[in-house]
């Protein structure tokens, strides 16, 4: 089938769910906000601590609804997609008050939804309907995929794993490829040998100590009901675009396998669900690359670039959004800025601001709202000024998770207090035009120490429900993804 066909079809598909989507909202306006984050990113956490917040409220100052009284409740109903599993907010809101862990991270896509029942600024009484859309990081840097044929999916693969900061950690993939030819028969061992050592490059390029980003394809690295099939048994391996693969080669097994993984794992993603999406939230790991060092930083910035030319961005006017989804508002979030003292937290989010540079303004003259942000959905430390010497000094205090900087630094239960270093205030100091990004120590000549807390301590009320959670700067999320919506 011709590609242009097949993209007639998908438009088709997706003009004919927009105007499903539409009619429920003449009934009941809802507004679908995507909530994604890159590894580590703390996603989960945010999903609960927002929804948490929607329910029981708390200080939120800059959400203007919530603070002027005008959100009269919000509450969990029955998800809208029956195929699609449930975002257990109630288990990990448990796992974060009673147990003070962090929620693993979840490996699929879930969904949530909240009837916000408020009064408008210039009264009356109305619900919005938010549907949440939870789902992993990896998956929207597929996205890319469905514009690229194997060739070019296997030339960039392997220029990235050729790459200084990569090249490493591949060489156990890279050295099997070596000694494979493409044009030989397909062999089904060798086609899952291949496949292993690819993942396993994947894998340490994910470890927190490179802290890389852009490592598609996404399921390889959370497979779920996937794992073992043709779909995810495949691997880059050299080709030469301009010449036909052999019948029945490994180079031909693996291009099958390639476009059955765009047909089975990235369209139904993109038809199903992000294509569908009003509002979107990026979370990001920043903390992580800028330890990571500079090659970290570039990998972060080349997977934010790609996963914003992903998004359909633009307004929606009235006649096009019967027809077509446009994420009009996109937010992209520093997370755990708990873990830097407040004198950091602009310089953060002037860094994630210039990380996604050209992505913004790609986006804001398609129409978008793209804003940047420091936050903590959930809050581990608190601040304090510790004296050394006779210098009074910026510290935060919270207890560390056990194992960190050696074994039996932390034992996990008692508080400490740390000395987290400040950013520097311009982010053109991690950046050299001639070189690229320079590491974080390089650029301010300070010593780092990001570390990992527990959860907080949170009270119950009477009837055993938690009360509202300390944060950072999740009103200000709160009032760009939803605010005009609430007015």
């Amino acid at each position: 089938m011709p590609s242009w066909y097949e993209g007639l079809v998908e438009e088709a598909r997706l003009a004919a769910l927009t105007l499903l989507d539409r009619a429920e909202d003449l009934a009941s306006p809802t507004l679908r906000l995507g909530i994604t984050g890159l590894s580590r990113s703390g996603k989960t956490v945010f999903t609960t601590a927002l929804v948490h917040a929607l329910m029981r409220g708390g200080r939120l100052p800059v959400f203007e609804a919530m603070h002027e009284g005008r959100i009269a409740r919000a509450v969990l109903e029955p998800q809208p997609d029956d195929a699609v599993p449930r975002f257990a907010y109630e288990a990990h809101l448990e796992t974060l008050v009673a147990e003070r862990r962090w929620p693993e991270s979840t490996r699929r896509i879930s969904e949530l939804r909240l009837a916000i029942d408020y009064a408008p600024a210039r009264g009356g009484k109305r619900t919005l309907t938010l549907d949440i859309v939870d789902y992993p990081g990896e998956w929207l840097l597929d996205l890319p995929l469905l514009n690229q044929n194997y060739a070019e999916f296997a030339t960039n693969s392997l220029q990235l794993a050729r790459a200084p900061a990569r090249r490493a950690l591949a060489e156990p993939f890279l050295a099997a490829l070596h000694a494979t030819d493409g044009a030989a028969p397909a062999e089904e061992t060798e086609a899952r040998r291949l496949a292993a050592l690819f993942t396993d490059y994947l894998a340490a390029c994910r470890a927190e100590a490179v802290s890389m980003s852009l490592l598609p394809p996404g399921r390889f690295l959370m497979p779920g009901d996937l794992e073992g099939s043709p779909a995810l048994t495949f691997a880059p391996i050299d080709v030469q675009a301009d010449l036909e693969a052999p019948a029945g080669s490994l180079q031909a097994m693996m291009e099958r396998r390639y476009e059955a993984y765009k047909d089975r794992v990235v369209r139904p993603f993109f038809r199903d669900h992000f294509a569908r999406l009003d509002r979107q939230i990026v979370l990001i790991d920043v903390l992580a690359a800028l330890n990571a060092g500079p090659a970290a930083l570039s990998d972060l910035e080349a997977a934010l670039d790609g996963i914003l030319a992903a998004f359909r961005t633009g307004r929606n006017s009235w006649l096009a959004s019967l027809f077509r989804h446009s994420i009009d508002r996109v937010l992209f979030a520093a997370t755990k800025a708990d873990h830097l003292h407040h004198t950091s937290h602009d310089p953060l989010e002037a860094i994630l601001r210039r990380l996604v540079e050209r992505a913004l303004d790609r986006a804001q003259s398609a129409g978008a709202e793209i804003d940047v942000v420091a936050l903590a959905a959930v809050r581990a430390t608190r601040e304090a000024s510790v004296k050394r010497s006779r210098a009074q000094l910026p510290a935060i205090i919270g207890v560390p998770e056990a194992g960190q900087h050696g074994a039996d630094a932390f034992d996990g239960l008692a508080e400490a207090a740390v000395f987290p270093g400040d950013l520097p205030e311009n982010p053109s100091a991690l950046f050299d035009p001639s070189m690229g990004f320079k590491g974080l120590s390089d650029a301010t000549g300070g010593d780092f120490r990001f570390l990992r807390f527990r959860p907080p301590v949170v009270e119950r009320n009477a009837d055993g429900v938690p009360l509202p959670i300390p944060h950072i700067r999740l009103d200000r999320a709160l009032q760009f993804l939803l605010g005009d919506r609430l007015r």
